[in-house]
Parts: C-alpha cells; structure tokens; sequence
C-alpha cells in the first residue's frame, strides 16, 4: 500500500487497494433523493480535494431509467449534501458555499434551491445558526427546517445576538442542568434543536424593478419554542399532505435515564400531542401512508442484563382523534429487525430492509391481512447485498435504492417491484477494481449455532502458498459485516497478500433474536468462542497459513480483541481501535452511560471485564484511540497502553522499550475521518501486521516523523 507523491501511467497501482492515495480517491455514494413526478434522481457523492484532507460533496443526477450518464448539478468548495425534492420539483440542498448576493457575510450552513425548470442555484435562506436539514411534503408546497437555537434565545435576532457575543468574546464554556452532555464527537449545548416551517416573508425592494426569477424571502416559524433538549438526534417525517410532522421526542427521565416519544406536531398551530408514551420502550416513526392516514412506528424496548432489546415495527391510526389511535402490530412474527423505507403509492404494502445472514435485502410487507391471518414478508432482491436509502416511482412499479457489498460500493441500482429484478443504474463513477475472490464460509460453535462469515483471499492463496490470516471482529455489537465499509475494507490488506476473516458471532444481527440474546451480557462467553470457532475452520483450509494470524477489531471489535489477546496467545498480533478496557470505567464515563448501564450490571461488567486478564497478555498489541471519541472514552485507550505497559507479559523492559504500540490521534474520533489520518491507520497497522507475522520491516509513514 505504498503511496507516492507523483506518478506516470506507467506506475499505476494494479488496482485502487494496492495504493493508499488511489483507494483514498475513489468517489463516495450517499444518499438518494426522487422527484415527485419520478423523473429525477439525485444522489450525494464525496470526493477527495486535491491536498488529500478532505472530502467534498457535491449533488449528481443519475437516469432513473438508466441510459444517460449520471451528471454533476453542483459545485462548490464547501460542498452540498441533504438534498429533498419539493412538491413542485424544487430541489433544496444545504451548503456552507458563500451566498453571491451577500459575498461579505460569514459562511453558514444555508438552504439552497436547485429551480426544477434548471438554471442556477440561489440561497433559499440563511440564519446564522445555520440549517442542519429539511422536510418536503410529496403532495403540498410546504416546507420545514430542522436548526438550532440557542437554549435562551427568544427570537431569531435575539438567537443570532447571542452567538455573536459568543464568538467574539471567544467563549465556548457551556452550562449543562441534563444528561447527556455528549454525543459520539459533538459537545451538547447550548444550542438546541428546533423545527420551523418555512414560508414567504415580507418582500424587501417591493416595487423596484427586478428579473422574472426575483422570489421573496422566506422566514421561519418556530414550531417547537418549547421543546428544549426533546429534538436532539431525533427522528421526524412529514405527512404527504404536509398538515403533520411525526418525531420521536426525548423525555427525561429520573436518575440521568431517558426515553423516546413519538409526537405529533400540528405544522399549522405548532400544537405538539404524545401519541405514545410507554415504560420501558422507545418509539421512532417511520413513513406516513399516502392517504395520510396510517403511521409506520418502529419500537424498541429497553435493555436488561438478561434481556436484548426486541425491535418491532406497529401501524398507528393517525386518521384517528387525537389518542384513540390504534396501535397495530405488523409482521411480529417475522424474526427480524427492520428498517422501513417507504409506502407503495396504493398503500397496500410497505418496503423495509432488514439484515438477513450476510445481507441487507429489501422486503415487502402487506398491510392488509385478514384479522388472524400471519403476514406474509416477501424478499425483493435475492443477491448477498446491503440495501439503504429505498425510494419508490410514483406508478409502483419501480424502487431505486443504493446497494453495496463487499465486492462493491454503495451504487445506485432500479428494483423491479413485480419481480425483484435489480438493474444497476449509471453510476457517478465505476467500480472500483480488487484482486482476489471473496467467499462465505460458516462452523459449529460449541452449542452447536452456526457461525457464518465472509473470507476475503488473495490471488494465488493455494496450498504451495497459504495466506497468513487476519480476524477482523465487527463493531456494534449489534450489526453484521454485510456491506461495503470504507473504514474497515479488507481489500486494502488482500492486496498486500493477506486473506481476511469477517465473521458474525453472537450478538450478530440477521441470524433472528435468539443469536442476538446468545451472547447478551456474556460478550466474553458466546461472542470469544464463537470466533475462536470460526477461526479454527478457516485455518484448517490449505490456502491458509495456521502459524501466521492476526485478530483485530473497532470497538465491540476492539473490546473482543482484548479480550482475545488475554484468553490466547494462538495470534501473532493484536489490533485493538477504539476499545473498550475496563468496563467499570466506561460504563459511567461513554456519552449513552444510562443505555450502557442497563445493559449489564456492576457483576456482569467486571466478569467481561478485558482489563482483569492484562497479565496473561503475551501478544504484541497494536492500540488506536482517538481523543475526541465520546463514545469509548480515550481514558479506556490511555488505562489500556499504561496496563500494557506495567503488566503485560510484553511490559516495557528496563530501557523502557515494548513489543506494544500507540497510534494516537488527538483530533479524530471513534471513527478515523480525515483521510490523511486514515491513510496513517492503514500504514500504521501494515507495518505492525507485517513486522509480527512477515517478519518484514515495512517503514512507517514519514508523516508521523519518525
């Protein structure tokens, strides 16, 4: 993965995995957003700035029916992303570009509008607190923002005041009366999250002469003055009519603890009514009906130490007087957890996604079922793929979803919905090219459930020449190795002659409720064997070198890998980013500790505990942290280098020196963002795989200094 500053076509990599700089360029698909009229489909896609630190989003059209090359409709420096489609074919966008019509004023997160006859976009409204997204009714002109307000402000100018103080008095300092404080990498407060619905304003220069485009402005009305910290990272829709929007609302509750609502706001009046509220569970809503009749509600229950959370989906009568609503539950017998995407225009079914072994397909399921009768959910699209962002024609026939893998990238792909066939769309870019062949492979756990995984091999893996092997152990827990990651992409090491184990083990999402419950609140029992399982199959094949391996894991992936480095000494090396070590310790101190300490009590944490069993530790250990990662605080990855240090059976030696390694990185988060730090993790970690299991000395990258 060597990278260079300058090369000739000659020196092309053979392919984008064999270089960092060209993996690191290759363009990002997200999003997906459809006209009305189903005519126009526009995705987001990221790319890398000519200094290599940063992406940049821009829009791009792609051809629904999928003969035009995909075109770019925007372009900026600073980037535009969330883009939503107006009743009457407007495309809105937010982007921090500079306004043309205001070029002194400074740079905020701004609404634009893309007119749907073409021409150029223009600032559809600007406050100094920025836009962060907005909400489209399909069938009504209305509009609403999502933006946040500093908690004691009484108005917008009083709002935009307020932040000028702060600024120019340089303070930062903020005054909590909650929990929580923090949010994976963001410092809560004190602003607060807000809904507005846009409208036109009061016309500035009337009666001057002006050209034919000239619009008023729009102004905001606050619809949720009152809803103080009830927004943050809440869920909201809007029904086709525009008249509600549905969200779910955050309650305090007693003890630091909270749970989700879901609220009905009236766009109208800004009344907000409780539709739900239960001990224990947590509601979210999904899409509206297209006769705005029937609401989507996803809940979730609470955790215990003995218990996972059991996610369902329900139908809601919102046609219903306020609170006599029915609740109806849909597909409870469907053991699986699902994502809806959207309503058929007749409203006679629903699509969702759900991960399902290795996969994220999309499934319909119909609503109508006769009283008594099990619902029948029907898989869509029967390829190993991972389907988000699902959109549907106005005529029912067709759904457009992106799709990824990992042989691919997110792509945006047209799904037959008579007979699931799935046609790939023009895309904004190819795919990318890998060497090597990806397979799925599966064991018997000591309880006997089948443990599945994805191997990624190398060309010319064989018996004459086996692979060394590396395990990589998904985050979560409660997700699956099902689509295409750019943080974690096994290609990257394929191509430097390694095969890469991906595997699903307790805790695992796609395998039912009972996979899940497998291994809750016994992460060291469960999840460890499973893997060992795994492991032990696959380096059985001959294409598989047994006496070179390597575990590593993110997260629930980094916690599992320490807790596989003081359980075996069976791996060569142990990668451990973003890992939870002492499970005292974190519990009270991560951004979410009244979820966490739900989930196991004190006994339970210190029997999972990693840092118990530090003195077994005899494999060198490679630690990730990242300074600004609230999530597992970098106190877990500070306890975890010193405990190394002091009681490995690697501790530093008299001359201070360990077999250990610290790859610090003071302004990144749980993730690893900025694409120059990625492309040091990437170095980083290939020099310590190929010093411990090669017995290669690869340099490290010259930009740690070293």
């Amino acid at each position: 993965m060597a990278a260079k500053d300058s090369e000739t076509l000659s020196e092309q990599p053979e392919t984008p995995f064999h270089d960092l700089d060209h993996y690191l360029a290759i363009p990002r698909v997200s999003g997906l957003a459809l006209s009305p009229d189903g005519a126009r489909l526009v995705t987001t896609v990221a790319t890398l700035n000519a200094k290599g630190t940063e992406y940049c989003t821009a829009l791009w059209e792609i051809d629904p029916r999928g003969e035009v090359q995909a075109r770019r409709i925007t372009r900026s420096a600073k980037g535009e992303a969330g883009a939503v489609f107006a009743a009457n074919g407007d495309l809105y966008f937010t982007s921090a570009r500079p306004d043309p019509e205001s070029p002194d004023a400074d740079p905020v997160n701004a609404l634009w509008v893309l007119p749907a006859g073409g021409g150029e976009a223009r600032v559809a409204l600007t406050r100094a607190g920025g836009v962060s997204g907005i909400l489209a009714a399909r069938d009504a002109d209305v509009l609403v923002a999502a933006a946040a307000v500093l908690a004691g402000a009484t108005d917008e100018d009083n709002d935009e005041e307020r932040r000028k103080a702060r600024k120019d008095k340089k303070v930062a300092a903020i005054l909590h009366s909650g929990y929580p404080v923090r949010y994976w990498d963001a410092d809560l407060g004190p602003a607060q999250p807000r809904l507005f619905a846009v409208g036109p304003g009061e016309e500035t220069a009337a009666g001057k002469p002006g050209t034919v485009d000239a619009a008023p402005p729009l102004e905001l009305r606050n619809l949720t003055p009152d809803a103080g910290a009830g927004l943050r990272d809440a869920e909201s829709v809007i029904s086709p009519d525009g008249k509600t929007i549905y969200s779910s609302f955050m309650k305090p509750l007693a003890g630091a603890d909270s749970r989700s609502l879901l609220v009905a706001i009236d766009v109208a009046t800004g009344t907000r009514t409780v539709l739900l509220d239960t001990d224990g569970i947590n509601y979210f809503p999904g899409p509206v009906s297209p006769d705005n009749r029937t609401l989507v509600v996803v809940s979730e229950s609470d955790t215990t130490p003995v218990a996972a959370p059991q996610i369902k989906l329900h139908l809601l009568d919102v046609g219903a007087p306020a609170g006599e609503g029915a609740l109806t539950p849909l597909a409870h017998d469907w053991d699986r957890w699902a994502r809806p995407a959207a309503w058929l225009p007749d409203g006679s079914a629903l699509l969702v996604t759900a991960d399902e072994d290795g996969a994220a397909p999309v499934f319909r399921i119909p609503v109508a079922a006769e009283p008594g009768q099990a619902v029948q959910v029907s898989r869509l699209t029967d390829d190993a793929a991972a389907y988000t962002d699902v959109v549907i024609a106005p005529d029912g026939h067709n759904a457009y979803a992106l799709r990824s893998s990992y042989e691919f990238p997110a792509e945006p792909v047209r799904i037959d919905l008579a007979g699931g066939g799935v046609v790939r769309l023009q895309a904004p870019a190819a795919r990318p090219l890998y060497k090597g062949r990806l397979e799925r492979v599966e064991a018997t756990a000591p309880d006997g459930a089948r443990v599945p995984a994805y191997l990624a091999l190398p060309e010319g893996a064989s018996a004459a020449s086996p692979a060394p092997l590396l395990l990589w152990i998904h985050g979560g827990p409660l997700g699956s190795w099902n689509a295409w990651t750019w943080r974690w992409n096994p290609w990257l090491l394929v191509a430097r002659g390694y095969a890469v184990l991906l595997p699903d083990p307790a805790l695992s999402t796609g395998y039912g409720q009972d996979y899940i419950q497998r291994g809750w609140g016994e992460w060291g029992k469960a999840p460890f064997t499973d893997l060992m399982a795994i492991t032990d199959a696959v380096v059985q094949r001959p294409d598989i070198d047994e006496t070179r391996t390597a575990a590593m894991g993110g997260s629930f992936g980094g916690y599992m890998a320490n807790w596989v480095a003081g359980h075996t000494d069976r791996f060569k090396a142990i990668v451990t980013h973003a890992s939870l070590w002492a499970l005292d310790q974190f519990g009270p101190t991560t951004d979410a500790a009244q979820y966490w300490l739900k989930e196991m009590s004190a006994g339970m944490a210190m029997e999972n505990s990693p840092h118990l069993h530090v003195e077994n530790i005899r494999t060198p250990m490679l630690v990730i942290h990242g300074d600004k990662d609230y999530r597992v605080p970098i106190g877990e990855g500070l306890r975890l280098w010193y405990e190394l240090l002091a009681k490995s059976q690697l501790a530093a030696d008299e001359n201070g020196e360990t077999d250990h390694r610290f790859l610090y990185f003071p302004d990144e988060n749980h993730w690893i963002l900025q694409p120059q730090h990625a492309k040091v993790w990437y170095g980083v970690v290939e020099h310590f795989l190929a010093r411990n299991l090669l017995e290669k000395d690869i340099p490290v990258p010259d930009e740690l200094g070293l």
